[in-house]
């Protein structure tokens, strides 16, 4: 970690009150002491507490009559259920929650923003791929076809880790594209093209420098030749002859295989001619432009709209500057900002797109019969987040303002660069994964609450919302975007630091926490096909 950060993560608590409030229409502002105040607390410029208010919590600035509008982001968060005195606690129990709004006369491409400055002269390290994209990152991958095959290959990547990779040293890592996909499910149903491209584009993320290795079972519904087609991907000369012998597969079925060992044998016999080319590899001087970002939160609390997803969003604004690509994502949140979204469209075209994926999600859960309000977890509301309409105007500022120029449906390839609204659930597992199918070579996961998430084929920049959860967590906070919340740092300033940061990261100059303790979850794919 360097100087800056952790001297950041030192920042003392905060003695005197503070309270934040996000726009000047709002009459409700967050508690941003750590510990909360207790009653009697006299706020500048503002009420005395009634009640003690947990830190992140809401307190009423004025006086809420029954069925008055409580407003944060200067939008309607939900409606007062009961009187409620300034000086109150304002938490989840005392607001009913606004109606979704309606998919139809939504603002449509009417912001027009104008072109922002191109940003020039940012550069980092990366690893240049044949087809043209960029990796941040020298990862041996090995795609399994179905799940009934990921003991032994995990068995044969331990060894090709202990063996193997000492032997070269310009591969970062040897990774087994673990998932739960590949048979027992209706394989030719017309939703199972969800989870087969999200699989196949994984295979092709720019971290894995087109290398690709399967190891597939046999009897799996899903044939390696229908999860990697000829034409997916170009062909490698596995056995160093120059002719191009087709796709790599070792199939544990084979009768050539006879008992385990015979199978792993196989496996790291194959890994070996792949990573001898990957070990051939240098970095090269690339353009801030071939980043491939993907933005999320996870373990969210009131702090995130705050802190860490406004500076995300401002440095989001400076990859887009910069001609990099830029994801954001989460329709499970951001429902409730469709209206912001479709009006930053490009597009009117872009703008239906974006609807077309909320409606999807409506749809979703009126068929599991349940509704949006269960997107908030307990540890959302323990941070201050009454409700999903909150969490959402929280969420969205990730995206920055740059105009949204294109949509993804889930397990889509990104072709485009700018700022794409990449179609998936707020599940930090399953996004993560969707946006690794779309390409991306970097990954930032804001978090107030704490999560290790991490992810194995791309490194994960973790940023604090509060300096508390920076200094309990500091070896696994890479940025305490906390500062801006104590008056240490502005927006801008943690925007430029993530950044910079990124650079560093995407040149191996730096290690993410994630990356140094080898923290990474199981790939989850987003499945609408029924099972069998």
């Amino acid at each position: 970690m360097s100087e800056t950060l952790a001297s950041r993560a030192a920042v003392a608590p905060l003695t005197s009150p503070l309270t934040i409030r996000m726009h000047a229409d709002d009459n409700v502002a967050i508690v941003a002491n750590d510990g909360g105040l207790p009653p009697g607390t006299a706020l500048p410029g503002g009420p005395v507490l009634r009640d003690k208010v947990p830190q992140g919590h809401k307190v009423a600035l004025v006086d809420l009559p029954e069925g008055a509008p409580v407003l944060r982001y200067g939008v309607p968060i939900g409606y007062a259920l009961q009187p409620i005195p300034a000086g109150s606690w304002v938490h989840e129990r005392l607001l009913k929650m606004p109606e979704a709004r309606g998919l139809d006369d939504l603002p449509m491409a009417t912001r027009g923003a104008a072109p922002m400055a191109p940003l020039e002269g940012f550069t980092f390290e990366g690893y240049r791929n044949a087809d043209g994209s960029v990796g941040t990152r020298n990862i041996l991958a090995i795609t399994q076809t179905v799940q009934c095959v990921a003991g032994v290959t995990d068995f044969a990547v331990q060894r090709i880790k202990a063996e193997l990779l000492p032997k070269y040293p310009n591969v970062d890592d040897v990774v087994a594209l673990e998932h739960g996909y590949g048979c027992g499910v209706a394989i030719d149903a017309p939703d199972a093209v969800i989870p087969i491209r999200t699989l196949r584009h994984i295979s092709q993320n720019p971290n894995f420098g087109g290398e690709v290795m399967v190891v597939s079972l046999g009897c799996e519904k899903l044939q390696p030749e229908r999860l990697l087609p000829p034409g997916s991907i170009p062909i490698s000369d596995t056995r160093g002859d120059g002719d191009a012998e087709g796709l790599d597969v070792v199939c544990l079925q084979d009768e050539a295989h006879v008992g385990f060992m015979s199978m792993v044998e196989s496996i790291l016999r194959q890994a070996e001619q792949h990573l001898k080319r990957l070990n051939a590899r240098r970095r090269e001087t690339v353009p801030a432009s071939e980043l491939v970002v993907g933005v999320q939160c996870g373990g969210s609390d009131a702090f995130s709209g705050v802190t860490a997803n406004p500076a995300v969003g401002f440095c989001t604004d400076l990859l887009v500057r910069a001609g990099a690509s830029v994801m954001f994502s989460e329709t499970t949140e951001v429902r409730d900002g469709i209206a912001q979204l479709t009006a930053r469209a490009t597009t009117p075209e872009v703008a239906q797109a974006m609807v077309r994926e909320m409606a999807w999600y409506d749809d979703y859960l009126k068929r599991g019969s349940v509704d949006r309000s269960a997107n908030t977890t307990p540890g959302n509301k323990k941070g201050g987040l009454s409700n999903i309409v909150e969490k959402a105007m929280g969420s969205i500022v990730k995206s920055g303002s740059a105009p949204i120029g294109n949509v993804l449906s889930p397990g889509e390839k990104l072709r485009a660069k700018g700022l794409t609204y990449a179609a998936t659930p707020a599940s930090d597992f399953i996004c993560g994964t969707l946006q690794l199918a779309a390409g991306m070579n970097l990954h930032v996961f804001t978090t107030g609450r704490g999560t290790p998430y991490g992810l194995a084929a791309v490194p994960v920049i973790k940023v604090a919302t509060r300096s508390d959860l920076a200094r309990r967590w500091h070896d696994l906070m890479d940025i305490n975007a906390g500062t801006i919340a104590d008056g240490q740092a502005s927006i801008e300033d943690v925007g430029w630091e993530l950044f910079r940061f990124m650079l560093d990261v995407a040149s191996g100059r730096q290690k993410t926490w994630a990356e140094r303790w080898k923290l990474h979850n199981q790939l989850v794919l987003f499945n609408p096909a029924p099972v069998t």
